[in-house]
Protein backbone atom coordinates (compact mmCIF):
# COMPACT_ATOMS: atom_id res chain seq x y z
CA UNK A 1 0.00 0.00 0.00
CA UNK A 2 1.49 3.38 -1.19
CA UNK A 3 0.37 6.92 0.45
CA UNK A 4 0.00 9.31 -2.21
CA UNK A 5 1.35 12.88 -1.65
CA UNK A 6 -2.05 13.98 -0.72
CA UNK A 7 -2.70 12.47 1.68
CA UNK A 8 1.10 12.66 3.44
CA UNK A 9 0.38 16.39 3.09
CA UNK A 10 -3.57 15.84 5.07
CA UNK A 11 -1.81 13.52 7.54
CA UNK A 12 0.86 16.40 7.91
CA UNK A 13 -1.50 19.21 8.52
CA UNK A 14 -3.58 16.59 11.08
CA UNK A 15 0.34 16.36 12.98
CA UNK A 16 1.00 20.02 12.51
CA UNK A 17 -2.51 20.79 14.15
CA UNK A 18 -2.12 18.67 17.39
CA UNK A 19 1.75 19.95 17.56
CA UNK A 20 0.95 23.43 17.90
CA UNK A 21 -2.72 23.14 20.01
CA UNK A 22 -0.44 20.79 22.32
CA UNK A 23 1.90 23.17 22.70
CA UNK A 24 -0.14 26.47 23.26
CA UNK A 25 -2.38 24.06 24.93
CA UNK A 26 0.20 23.80 27.72
CA UNK A 27 0.93 27.77 27.55
CA UNK A 28 -2.63 27.78 29.17
CA UNK A 29 -2.69 25.43 31.38
CA UNK A 30 0.56 27.10 32.74
CA UNK A 31 -0.88 30.83 33.47
CA UNK A 32 -4.35 29.54 34.81
CA UNK A 33 -3.67 26.26 36.29
CA UNK A 34 -0.14 26.47 37.20
CA UNK A 35 0.53 23.46 35.66
CA UNK A 36 3.96 22.84 35.28
CA UNK A 37 4.59 25.06 38.28
CA UNK A 38 6.17 28.46 37.40
CA UNK A 39 7.28 30.84 40.24
CA UNK A 40 4.93 33.91 38.94
CA UNK A 41 1.31 34.01 37.27
CA UNK A 42 0.03 37.15 35.67
CA UNK A 43 -3.09 38.31 37.50
CA UNK A 44 -6.26 37.01 37.14
CA UNK A 45 -7.87 39.15 34.63
CA UNK A 46 -4.79 40.92 33.26
CA UNK A 47 -4.11 40.83 29.64
CA UNK A 48 -1.64 38.24 29.91
CA UNK A 49 -4.22 35.62 32.08
CA UNK A 50 -7.25 36.48 29.39
CA UNK A 51 -4.85 35.59 26.71
CA UNK A 52 -4.42 32.31 29.03
CA UNK A 53 -8.02 31.20 28.85
CA UNK A 54 -7.66 31.98 25.06
CA UNK A 55 -4.67 29.90 24.62
CA UNK A 56 -6.32 27.18 27.72
CA UNK A 57 -9.65 26.71 25.64
CA UNK A 58 -8.96 27.34 22.11
CA UNK A 59 -5.71 25.53 22.43
CA UNK A 60 -7.51 22.24 23.30
CA UNK A 61 -10.26 22.43 20.85
CA UNK A 62 -7.13 22.80 18.17
CA UNK A 63 -5.37 19.70 19.88
CA UNK A 64 -8.82 17.52 19.53
CA UNK A 65 -9.87 19.13 16.07
CA UNK A 66 -13.15 20.36 17.96
CA UNK A 67 -14.12 23.55 15.43
CA UNK A 68 -10.60 23.44 14.85
CA UNK A 69 -10.94 26.87 12.22
CA UNK A 70 -12.34 28.92 14.44
CA UNK A 71 -10.40 28.12 16.94
CA UNK A 72 -7.37 28.63 15.07
CA UNK A 73 -8.78 31.80 13.42
CA UNK A 74 -9.21 33.38 17.01
CA UNK A 75 -5.41 32.20 18.52
CA UNK A 76 -3.89 33.51 14.88
CA UNK A 77 -5.53 36.84 16.41
CA UNK A 78 -4.70 35.86 19.83
CA UNK A 79 -1.09 35.54 18.77
CA UNK A 80 -0.75 38.81 16.44
CA UNK A 81 -2.13 41.08 19.52
CA UNK A 82 0.59 39.66 21.97
CA UNK A 83 3.42 40.39 19.20
CA UNK A 84 2.04 43.89 18.55
CA UNK A 85 1.03 44.90 22.15
CA UNK A 86 4.31 43.18 23.89
CA UNK A 87 7.26 42.47 21.45
CA UNK A 88 6.95 44.72 18.61
CA UNK A 89 7.63 47.67 21.01
CA UNK A 90 10.73 45.99 22.41
CA UNK A 91 12.57 46.50 18.96
CA UNK A 92 11.03 45.77 15.12
CA UNK A 93 12.88 42.51 14.79
CA UNK A 94 11.47 39.51 16.26
CA UNK A 95 14.81 37.64 16.90
CA UNK A 96 15.64 40.56 19.08
CA UNK A 97 11.90 41.60 20.92
CA UNK A 98 11.51 37.72 22.08
CA UNK A 99 8.23 37.57 19.66
CA UNK A 100 9.42 34.94 17.46
CA UNK A 101 6.82 32.16 18.64
CA UNK A 102 4.19 35.00 18.95
CA UNK A 103 4.78 35.70 15.32
CA UNK A 104 4.95 31.94 13.81
CA UNK A 105 2.27 30.68 15.73
CA UNK A 106 0.44 33.73 14.43
CA UNK A 107 1.03 32.25 11.01
CA UNK A 108 0.46 29.00 11.44
CA UNK A 109 -2.81 29.40 12.71
CA UNK A 110 -3.49 31.43 10.20
CA UNK A 111 -2.42 28.63 8.05
CA UNK A 112 -5.06 26.14 9.81
CA UNK A 113 -7.91 28.13 9.89
CA UNK A 114 -7.24 28.50 6.08
CA UNK A 115 -6.55 24.49 5.23
CA UNK A 116 -8.69 23.06 8.00
CA UNK A 117 -8.14 20.70 10.78
CA UNK A 118 -6.74 17.12 8.39
CA UNK A 119 -7.96 13.91 8.59
CA UNK A 120 -7.31 13.13 12.56
CA UNK A 121 -9.61 15.75 14.06
CA UNK A 122 -13.23 15.69 15.48
CA UNK A 123 -14.16 17.99 12.71
CA UNK A 124 -13.17 15.46 9.85
CA UNK A 125 -14.25 12.46 12.22
CA UNK A 126 -17.83 14.19 11.67
CA UNK A 127 -17.93 14.24 8.06
CA UNK A 128 -17.18 10.91 7.31
CA UNK A 129 -20.30 8.66 7.10
CA UNK A 130 -21.50 6.21 9.69
CA UNK A 131 -20.78 2.44 8.54
CA UNK A 132 -24.04 1.74 9.51
CA UNK A 133 -25.68 3.27 7.22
Amino acid sequence: MTINAADRRSYALSLLRLVSGLVIFSYGTQKILRFPYVETVPPSFSLSWIAGVFELVLGFMLLIGFRARAAAFVLSGVMAFAYFLRHAPQSFFPAQNGGVSAILFCFIFLYIAAAGPGPLSIDEGWKRPSPRS
